[in-house]
């Protein structure tokens, strides 16, 4: 298991942080999304996925991915 954190931009709410949520779980990653930081650290399997499914998961709900930290 590997774990980023990616700051987001756009998310003003907790449907917001659902939208994240949901999309990155539906693609096989376990995320933690706050508000408060414009912050998602999301853990996933990296034989299954990669940084940038993760970025385009999160682009795809209407967020900019800022930068990502590995």
């Amino acid at each position: 298991m590997k774990t980023v954190t990616l700051h987001v931009e756009g998310m003003s709410c907790d449907h917001c942080v659902k939208s994240v949520q949901e999309a990155l779980e539906y693609i096989g990653a376990n995320a933690r999304v706050s508000l408060s930081e414009n912050r998602v650290e999301a853990d996933f399997d990296e034989t299954r996925l990669n940084v940038n499914a993760l970025k385009s998961a999160i682009e795809d709900q209407g967020y900019d991915v800022l930068s990502i930290e590995e």
